[in-house]
């Protein structure tokens, strides 16, 4: 039998599968999606099976065979590895690319050298080398006659030369392995014995020299439960040694079990019951079970408010999911997979929920994972990576908060993660709900659209056709939307206020430190200062590796470059000009809360951002202490505007409402309202009600005059009128290729070629642009042009856009133009990434 096989070289020029024979030892056990060592160039590399088949393509004599399996049980399956080369296809990615994001980091391994001794050395005495190699070669008959070379060169810096020489002679035989970064954790754990009554017999005649070891084997015999062998030592106050004292005589027993890293052991999770919905949310309900029943594959668009109980729907809907003995997975924003939202889980489905985000260690997420795979988890909550969660009979996918743009993964593979549970769902017959308070324009069009009849515009738009709008325009029990308040910063400038808080949001801050309420300040940029400037000579201070200017942070008197790492010392002078006069422009989140202590001496403040949340536990901290109101104001960038639910918290204030308003992207004005819209549904979701003060200096702007009164249908209807005027999405497609390298000459001659082939492609194809003809089909090459960010870790960076409308194959166009670049070896002179519907244009 032959194997095809992917390895692990993401290029282009191996994108291919290539023919192996399976070796009869593993003939029962290679199967599609069986993670492979293979030899490949010379060493040996991890690869991935994507078909089987009984005769090779080539002479099979001349085949290589596999060199090792690395999985009993293969970590992808048949349907994972399909979806996969669909990802490849639709996102312009390498195969393997796509597969590597679908396995957990732990099992993303690479090659290392073993040594073991020759069966002739092995035979020998230990004086075989001669006496100086006799250390390396005792350590390496005690580890059974093999280990590591890296290991040995490491513990043997000496012995290179004996070591080289014992390998020359054939008595060490060095072999290539793939070995994975993390595996299974082991821990000597203590057994009681198996038989118990004998064992007691004998400790009533025990020495008295061995008063510990008894303790220990009367412990075990009391609990039958097995413990580890250190927290035994502990409990007893003993050692390691002495308790294996006590195995040798019988009185025990220790074996070595796994240990699952669970990163919410120890942790009580209350158990909750299924709410009564109210009249809106059974509809939906309704809806969504009905669809379940089916057991067809169907697209829901869930537009509830910001408090309409789209959770207590979601848990409902799984619950039914679960009781017809099929899957879930919940999609979650990173920033929005709070304690909170995971205890919801936790509490209605208990330990049938695994947890998949970036906050785990690669073994909590590697454990986690294989959770999912033993079947001991029906339910996967996480980020965007859940959606390749190992089950086998998804019934239920649900992505909370469908408009985020972190929903779309910025490296290759650059999927988006709603397209791909929509094509999961197709696999498994399904069912997927996009739930938002304000859903992204393209999902919202597409539903409107499939709700009379019509097909959404632009190709292939997530979800073009089936998605149903089910509305849920209602907080629960009737309580209101919070009351937005926008205050014009020119008026406050004008009127003397220099301050950062206007005068109504200070007051909002002082009511409530009075009333012993909860605010949460919203300001979308960490940091202190966002620019540093000389007043003398204009200097300002950039990275020397992008062109972007640096931020100040207070507390490590640090200016950092938030694209590269970056970081240099505060200036005490002009680097220019020498001058004194150096100052700190700009609002972060570390000023505001600077500002707040000096305003309101003694206010409990939280500061949550990136520099903040990096230790682990530190954002199930912070929400922990503000959720047991140890604090006053929570003050952060975007992560506080999602997924968190707090009864005392009635004022929101946004600092800058601005900051993401005159970003070069189309998207602007959306991420905008959409941002106003969550943080502000953040206050007044219990019995208290609430209020909001939005600070900005456009306060005519739509997004915002939108967001002030709730208005999600008026936004869609002024902004849907930009986009059809200027062809932006989702009245076309975008595909982003983004060319960088170290010399600008380079970068813009090849931009230009493949703008060039681009263009001659599409006009042998018979694809007009968009001003030759009626505009139903078209395909614009647009640049190249420097990127926003045209200089990025020391790269220059160009890119090309292609607009298009109507099936017009355009990812296959690009994939031919790429390939027209290559040079003889099949690589690009520079490097290129494809964005297929990009969320950042930046």
């Amino acid at each position: 039998m032959i194997a095809r096989v992917i390895v692990d070289v993401p290029s282009r020029a191996t994108d291919r599968p290539f023919d192996y024979a399976i070796p009869g030892a593993m003939a029962g056990w290679v199967e599609v999606g069986s993670r492979v060592g293979v030899p490949f160039g010379g060493r040996v590399l991890q690869g991935f099976v994507v078909g089987i088949a009984p005769f090779a393509e080539v002479d099979a004599r001349k085949l290589k065979p596999i060199a090792e399996l690395l999985d009993h049980l293969p970590p992808l399956s048949p349907d994972l590895v399909e979806l996969a080369q669909w990802i490849a296809d639709k996102y312009c990615c390498p195969l393997t690319t796509a597969l590597q994001a679908m396995i957990p980091s732990a099992l993303k391994g690479k090659a290392d050298s073993v040594v073991t001794l020759s069966e002739d050395a092995a035979a020998e005495p230990d004086g075989l080398f001669g006496p100086e190699e006799e250390p390396w070669l005792r350590y390496l008959r005690q580890q059974g006659g093999e280990v590591r070379l890296a290991l040995l060169q490491e513990r043997f810096p000496e012995a290179a030369a004996s070591v080289k020489a014992a390998i020359g002679r054939g008595m060490l035989e060095e072999r290539v392995s793939i070995r994975d970064r993390l595996s299974v954790r082991k821990v000597l754990t203590v057994f009681p014995p198996e038989d118990a009554d004998a064992v007691r017999a004998e400790l009533a005649n025990a020495s008295a020299r061995a008063a510990k070891q008894r303790e220990a084997a009367q412990y075990m015999l009391e609990h039958a439960e097995p413990i580890p062998l250190a927290a035994l030592a502990q409990a007893l106050a003993t050692t390691t040694g002495t308790i294996r004292g006590a195995e040798a005589k019988g009185w025990l027993a220790i074996r070595e079990t796994e240990q699952r890293r669970d990163p919410y052991a120890g942790r009580g999770f209350g158990k909750t019951a299924p709410l009564r919905l109210t009249d809106g949310q059974q509809a939906v309900y309704d809806e969504l079970a009905e669809a379940l029943d089916d057991g067809a594959s169907r697209v829901f668009l869930l537009h509830g408010v910001t408090g309409s109980g789209k959770t207590e729907v979601y848990l409902q809907a799984i619950e039914r999911c679960l009781n017809e003995e099929r899957q879930a997975i919940v999609l979650v924003p990173e920033i929005a997979l709070t304690p909170q939202m995971v205890e919801r889980f936790k509490g209605r489905f208990g330990d049938a929920v695994a947890v998949l985000h970036s906050r785990l260690s690669s073994g909590e997420r590697y454990d986690e994972w294989r959770k999912i795979r033993e079947g001991r988890a029906q339910v996967a909550v996480g980020a965007r990576s859940a959606v390749f969660a190992p089950f086998k009979r998804i019934g239920l996918i649900i992505i909370d908060e469908e408009h985020e743009s972190s929903y779309k993964q910025e490296e290759s593979p650059k999927y988006h993660a709603r397209d791909v549970a929509v094509r999961r769902a197709a696999q498994h017959g399904a069912v997927v709900v996009l739930g938002s308070a304000t859903p992204s324009l393209e999902s919202f069009v597409a539903a409107s659209a499939s709700r009379v009849g019509q097909e959404a515009p632009g190709e292939g738009a997530a979800p073009r056709r089936g998605a149903a709008l089910l509305p849920m325009p209602d907080r629960v029990a009737g309580r209101p939307l919070p009351k937005v308040h926008v205050v014009d910063m020119r008026d406050e400038l004008k009127d003397g206020n220099r301050s950062m808080f206007s005068r109504q949001l200070h007051e909002g801050l002082r009511q409530r430190l009075e009333r012993g309420e909860q605010s949460v300040l919203l300001l979308n940029r960490r940091g202190y200062s966002t620019f540093v400037m000389c007043r003398s000579c204009g200097y300002t201070a950039q990275c020397p590796h992008c062109d972007i200017s640096l931020t100040f942070h207070q507390k490590s008197r640090a200016l950092r470059c938030h694209y590269c790492g970056h970081a240099e010392q505060e200036p005490k002078a002009c680097p220019s000009c020498e001058s004194e006069h150096i100052r700190f422009f700009g609002t972060g989140t570390q000023r505001v809360e600077e500002e707040l202590a000096k305003l309101f001496p003694g206010i409990r403040v939280i500061r949550m951002d990136v520099d903040t949340t990096t230790e682990k536990g530190s954002h199930e901290k912070w929400l922990t202490q503000f959720g047991n109101r140890e604090a006053d104001v929570l003050l952060g960038t975007q992560m506080v505007a999602k997924g968190l639910d707090f009864p005392y918290v009635t004022l929101v204030g946004v600092i800058a409402a601005d900051t993401s308003l005159h970003l070069p992207d189309f998207r602007a004005a959306e991420k905008t309202f959409q941002l106003l819209t969550q943080v502000a549904g953040r206050a007044g979701r219990h019995e208290l009600p609430g209020e909001v003060i939005v600070q900005t200096y456009n306060p005519e702007h739509y997004a915002i005059v939108s967001a002030r009164h709730h208005d999600y249908a008026s936004f869609v209807r002024e902004e849907l009128k930009h986009r059809r005027f200027m062809a932006y999405p989702p009245f076309c497609r975008l595909i982003l290729v983004t060319l960088s390298h170290e010399q600008l000459a380079l970068v813009i001659g090849e931009g230009e070629k493949l703008a060039r082939a681009l263009r001659d492609l599409a006009r042998a194809a018979g694809i007009q642009s968009s001003d030759e003809g009626d505009g139903s089909r078209f395909m614009d090459v647009l640049g190249p042009v420097a990127s926003p960010i045209p200089r990025m870790k020391d790269r220059y960076r160009f890119q090309c856009m292609l607009k298009y409308r109507g099936n017009v194959g355009a990812a296959d166009l690009l994939q031919q133009a790429i390939a027209h670049l290559a040079g003889a070896n099949g690589q690009q002179p520079v490097t290129m990434s494809v964005d297929v519907d990009p969320q950042m244009i930046l």
